[in-house]
């Protein structure tokens, strides 16, 4: 076979319509997401993943004010995580450069950003993107336009992702700007025709709830018939959520989004290791109920990371059994 077929061949590898399985929705950014969608993807009919728009950090912090597109970095790691497979096209969307005008790009950001202008949106571009890459699930910005981050910390306003995430103190308020910013109608479509919506892992203000405050999909979350889960976190996250358990968690979503209490809360139970700057979160049972939802636990560390995540194939696992 040809580098040319092998670069082709993906194409012909979209999900067939109707495929056995749950049809499953996934919301947040990040590497936490991207987990989620390697466990999802094992035994979803469908998979459509919500991706957040509101990253200023790295690569797409540069593009998305320098270009006027909204940050590709997210949405580009949530469609790698949906294509497993080996291809030149997968390497290349990889590659990052070192150095040069480019350097800390990544390669996969760049060809998302030129087919955003090509297509029309970001929308589009990751959809021309993912039929490259044999895909299988789709990926959709949470909103078609870039947006900035605000929260109240400590009665605080602070501005931008990056400076939410490492700041210190309570997270009161969490929104996005521009305040006329509406939701994907695609990712709304998606939400109520879900069997399982699934949140997290993931940052909890700046991933989990970034995505959740665009107007209109809390609202959407909630009205759809799926089955809510809230998959978290296996540590602490210096900055964001120090010193805060499970069920904290829970309440501090809920309450900076107005999103309901998720029907089931999915908790590692076994020990690993955690870095000294973080600490393991503790979900108690019964704190859990108080609010209103089923804890499902389970061991879900990956013991071969080397920070630590979720293992795909244990989280896949529960996720499962519970669609």
């Amino acid at each position: 076979m040809t580098t040319i077929d092998l670069m082709s061949a993906p194409l012909l590898e979209e999900i067939e319509p109707g495929a056995a399985g749950p049809r499953v929705v996934a919301l947040g950014g990040g590497h936490g997401l991207a987990q989620a969608l390697a466990a999802i993807r094992g035994y979803a009919g469908e998979v459509t993943a919500v991706v957040s728009v509101a990253d200023d950090g790295g690569s797409s912090g540069r593009l998305a004010p320098a270009l006027g597109v909204p940050p590709p970095g997210d949405c580009r790691r949530a469609l790698l995580a949906l294509s497993p497979d080996p291809s030149p096209w997968r390497e290349a969307v990889c590659h990052r450069f070192a150095s040069g005008d480019v350097a800390g790009h990544s390669l996969g950001n760049l060809i998302l950003a030129g087919l955003t202008a090509a297509e029309g949106g970001l929308e589009a571009a990751l959809a021309t993107l993912g039929r490259l890459l044999g895909a299988r699930g789709r990926v959709i910005p949470a909103a078609a336009e870039p947006l900035g981050l605000r929260a109240v910390v400590d009665g605080v306003e602070v501005r931008g992702q990056v400076a939410i995430a490492v700041g210190r103190g309570r997270v009161e308020q969490v929104a996005v700007e521009p305040p006329g910013a509406v939701a994907s109608p695609a990712a709304l479509e998606a939400l109520a025709e879900a069997d399982q919506v699934v949140i997290g892992p993931g940052s909890l203000f700046t991933s989990l709830a970034a995505t959740l405050v665009v107007p209109g999909m809390a609202a959407a979350v909630d009205a759809s018939p799926a089955r809510l889960i809230y998959v978290c976190n296996l540590t602490t996250q210096d900055g964001e959520t120090l010193g805060m358990g499970g069920a904290d968690h829970v309440r501090a979503l809920c309450a900076v989004t107005g999103m309901r209490v998720p029907d089931v809360v999915v908790a590692n139970e076994a020990p690993f290791r955690a870095p000294d700057t973080v600490e393991a979160i503790g979900v108690d049972r019964a704190e859990i109920k108080a609010l209103g939802a089923h804890l499902e636990a389970a061991a879900l560390a990956d013991p071969a990371a080397p920070w630590p995540q979720h293992d795909p194939a244990r989280l896949g696992a529960v996720l499962r059994r519970l669609a």
